[in-house]
């Protein structure tokens, strides 16, 4: 699922900490298990322009995961 315009960075890997399976940053040439604090560490300074991530791709396996995901989209990326 694609996210565009993530303001709450801290929020959003608060979320994933708290996914049941694997998160993956999905970009053209790398995939990163998010689960891993090496890999937010990368990601962040990869992703972040002005505090705002503009669009990234974050792939889920559990259902569970892929709700509360798309609901901090819905809902809580302030």
């Amino acid at each position: 699922m694609k996210f565009k315009n993530v303001k709450n960075l801290k929020k959003l890997f608060e979320i994933i900490d708290s996914c049941y399976g694997r998160v993956d940053l999905v970009s053209q040439d790398i995939v990163l298990n998010l689960k891993s604090n090496l890999a937010k560490y990368f990601a962040f300074s990869q992703l972040v322009s002005d505090g705002i991530v503009e669009e990234m791709e974050l792939r889920a396996y559990d259902s569970e995961d892929i709700a509360k995901l798309t609901k901090f989209m819905m809902e809580g990326n302030e």
